[in-house]
């Protein structure tokens, strides 16, 4: 079974069990599967998969991107750094003269560390007062794996690496950590809690699956 979702020809995979509801998944190869009731008609199927188109389309998008090896920089000429989401030249992020590779890449380091440093201080205070709750320390931190943490001891660490996002993919980050100063795992009342101050907060876990990889000296 084929569907038209903006300008992508889908193939869908339908399987037909005893079950109440419709469900659709699409896994990292991009086969998309759809699990419906026995006897559900062709129409009814496709009418549900457009209702998902862009949460489907979101997901290979991330796919493809995961599949992308990203460049090494050379810290030289006029390759472009992430900064907040959009892209410099590095002479407009830190000075270049004089220096090689290396001191250009712990210069780039240190600006990025100085700068989220700076904008989580200044973007935190609002959700601390929604939230009421105050962390004990903040630490900019570099790390492979994870944005941001919440330790038992009430100390927030945030990765320097953010610094590349978006304000606003920031804030996300920023919020679950708060978050967790009230429930520190991921259970439903942190998801509520977290959906209650921010929404669209799996946008913003969307973008940084697709794009974290990019976020990287």
């Amino acid at each position: 079974m084929q569907i038209q979702l903006e300008d992508q020809m889908i193939t869908l995979h339908v399987q037909y069990a005893k079950r109440k509801k419709i469900s659709v998944t699409v896994d990292g190869s991009d086969l998309i599967t759809v699990k419906a009731p026995k006897g559900t008609s062709e129409e009814i199927i496709l009418g549900a998969v457009e209702g998902l188109g862009p949460k489907i389309l979101e997901k290979l998008r991330s796919n493809a991107a995961a599949r992308q090896v990203p460049k090494v920089k050379a810290y030289q000429g006029e390759e472009a750094y992430l900064y907040l989401g959009k892209e410099y030249a590095l002479h407009e992020l830190i000075a270049v003269d004089q220096r090689d590779a290396e001191e250009l890449k712990l210069a780039l380091k240190k600006f990025y560390i100085a700068s989220l440093k700076k904008i989580v201080a200044q973007r935190i205070t609002p959700y601390q007062t929604r939230l009421k709750v105050k962390p004990k320390s903040i630490e900019i931190v570099e790390s492979r794996t994870k944005w941001g943490s919440c330790s038992f001891d009430a100390k927030l660490t945030f990765n320097y690496r953010l610094a590349m996002a978006p304000p606003e993919v920031i804030d996300y980050v920023i919020v679950h950590e708060l978050c967790h100063l009230l429930h520190m795992n991921h259970d439903r009342s942190f998801w509520r809690r977290l959906g209650s101050i921010m929404p669209d907060y799996k946008e913003k876990e969307a973008y940084l699956a697709r794009q974290g990889q990019f976020m990287t000296l």
